[in-house]
């Protein structure tokens, strides 16, 4: 099967660091879902408005060459459990498929484009298809979760200077402050080396020590 995009994500996230492990945990995080120019057509939105949610079905484009393994690390286990990919939801998939569930903010009739929150997506990522989300069938509120029903995200206390903040509006901050308190590093790193995180335009540099995340730096990228 051959399969080409339908649109391209546009995010903070210039490369794969930072970006949260899951759709949704990160809800005050905004992107824009833009048409490639075939498929740009008003009328394919029309009805759109009426839902608040939707899948998207998109690649790992930074991940085609990767080598692929039966089991992988899930971050929530520490990242040296090992579980079998089809148990996860891990980027390194055999046919590099994504699927994430976004909410929908605004339709974009003119453009015509999607914006829409809590997206797990880098920038410039290929999407293949939208679909509506539909709870009545999307929806299994006594769906057991496996590892995930025993552990949670554990968010760090984030510290950010004000001269950072007054460089985003009040949505991107709280998005930046979000993402930083989920802890970027990959979770086999415990330690209070200096990181830095591409964001909206910035190198944001920070470390970490005794639960509190610290921004120490920012350069314009």
């Amino acid at each position: 099967m051959n399969i080409e995009p339908i649109a391209f994500f546009r995010s903070p996230f210039p490369s794969k660091f930072g970006i949260p492990r899951q759709s949704g945990i990160v809800a005050e995080l905004r992107g824009r879902i833009e048409l490639v120019a075939h498929y740009a057509h008003p009328e394919a939105l029309r009805g759109l408005e009426q839902y608040d949610y939707l899948w998207l079905i998109w690649g790992f484009s930074e991940n085609v060459a990767a080598r692929k393994h039966p089991t992988v690390r899930p971050p929530l286990l520490g990242g040296n459990e090992r579980v079998g990919v089809w148990a996860t939801r891990s980027p390194f998939r055999p046919n590099n498929l994504g699927l994430s569930s976004v909410r929908i903010v605004h339709v974009d009739m003119q453009t015509p484009a999607i914006e829409v929150s809590g997206a797990d997506l880098m920038d410039g990522t290929p999407i293949y298809d939208i679909k509506p989300y539909l709870a009545y069938v999307d929806s299994h509120a006594d769906a057991r979760g496996g590892f995930t029903d025993s552990r949670r995200w554990e968010r760090l206390e984030v510290r950010m200077p004000e001269t950072l903040c007054r460089l985003f509006t009040a949505d991107e901050q709280r998005a930046l402050e979000s993402v930083l308190a989920l802890d970027p590093r990959p979770h086999y790193h415990d330690d209070s080396r200096s990181y830095g995180m591409p964001f909206g335009g910035y190198d944001i540099r920070f470390h970490v020590a005794d639960g509190v995340l610290t921004v120490d730096d920012w350069e314009e990228k």
